[in-house]
């Protein structure tokens, strides 16, 4: 089987980090069923899966017609209160009838899409990573913002934001592996400021394990990208060290805590993520930056100080010559 999916990752926008209870409540997005919930090692809450109708074409890198049929699952997440992402994903198979079927056999298998006729997996994985658009094609990176959007526009949320950011979107292929083949393998490249790619390929009993992969990098590419984009303008600004100091404040507040790479993630992925340790080197980046901004944030109180120090000192000179 393979398959299709986005994540989408963002800033929620509310002015303070949600604590749990909220989070649950902001994520109950279907009357009935569970929203699932953590706190260790840090704050995390995912909603309920929810289920969208498609029948539509499938994108193929060749420009054949593939129709499809079946339904995509989605659903919304929420880390240390205040990131969001959205996700969707549907796992592509051929049908076993060659005429459209009734849609209580679709609903009797949820996340799976079905497609009519032949069709040639490899075509339909390079269509989707190329990014083909159409109002005809699947588009389940759509299904991710939606879900994600419907988030936002709660009115449990005051709409003001601690900071300015970017979402970023990640674009996932999972492939089966050759029978046999017990590892898991991934390719992750940056595709443009806000879209990355990643192909995982690996056994079918992980595949969960390997969607929970997905959403973890998209994470930590977003943590990543936005620490990078906060620290840039900081230092690139023509100000004075004290402002400096003051751009950099929501990075040390809201970001630096919440850098665990697969801490949350399935043990069987885990050499996925030590593959991109080595390259691109994910968290090598992130302590280069990490270390950056301290050592910005340090040498600002140590020159606040040091003024500090001589606005005393200038102070007590007019009293000392005075007395004499």
């Amino acid at each position: 089987m393979l398959a299709l999916g986005e994540v989408h990752t963002g800033l929620l926008q509310h002015s303070t980090p949600l604590a749990s209870d909220h989070s649950e409540r902001l994520l109950d997005l279907s009357p009935g069923a569970r929203v699932r919930r953590s706190e260790r090692p840090i704050a995390y809450a995912v909603s309920p899966d929810r289920l969208t109708g498609v029948d539509c074409a499938l994108p193929a890198a060749s420009g054949a017609k593939v129709r499809a049929v079946g339904t995509v699952t989605s659903r919304a997440a929420l880390t240390g209160g205040h990131i969001l992402q959205g996700s969707a994903f549907a796992w592509l198979t051929r049908s076993a009838d060659s005429r459209r079927l009734p849609w209580p056999h679709y609903l009797s298998h949820p996340g799976r899409v079905e497609f009519l006729g032949r069709a040639n997996p490899t075509d339909l994985r390079d269509g989707f990573l190329a990014g083909q658009s159409s109002t005809e094609l699947l588009d389940v990176g759509g299904i991710a913002a939606h879900v994600m959007d419907t988030v936002q526009r709660s009115p449990q949320l005051d709409r003001r934001a601690p900071f300015r950011s970017r979402r970023t979107r990640l674009r996932c292929v999972i492939e089966d592996s050759a029978e046999g083949v017990e590892s898991i393998a991934g390719t992750f490249a940056i595709e443009s400021t806000t879209l990355r790619t990643l192909r995982l390929t690996g056994p079918a009993e992980h595949r969960d394990a390997m969607i929970e992969l997905c959403e973890d990098l998209a994470l930590h590419d977003w943590l990543l990208t936005t620490l990078l984009a906060i620290a840039e303008s900081a230092m690139t600004a023509s100000s004075e060290s004290e402002q400096r100091t003051r751009r950099l404040q929501p990075a040390v507040e809201y970001l630096l805590p919440l850098w665990m790479p697969a801490a949350r993630v399935d043990s069987v992925v885990v050499p996925v993520w030590e593959a991109l340790e080595r390259r691109p080197g994910f968290t090598r980046q992130w302590d280069l930056s990490v270390n950056r901004v301290r050592d910005q944030v340090t040498l600002s109180a140590i020159l606040l100080m040091q003024q500090a120090a001589r606005v005393a000192e200038a102070a007590r000179r007019p009293a000392i010559q005075d007395r004499s």
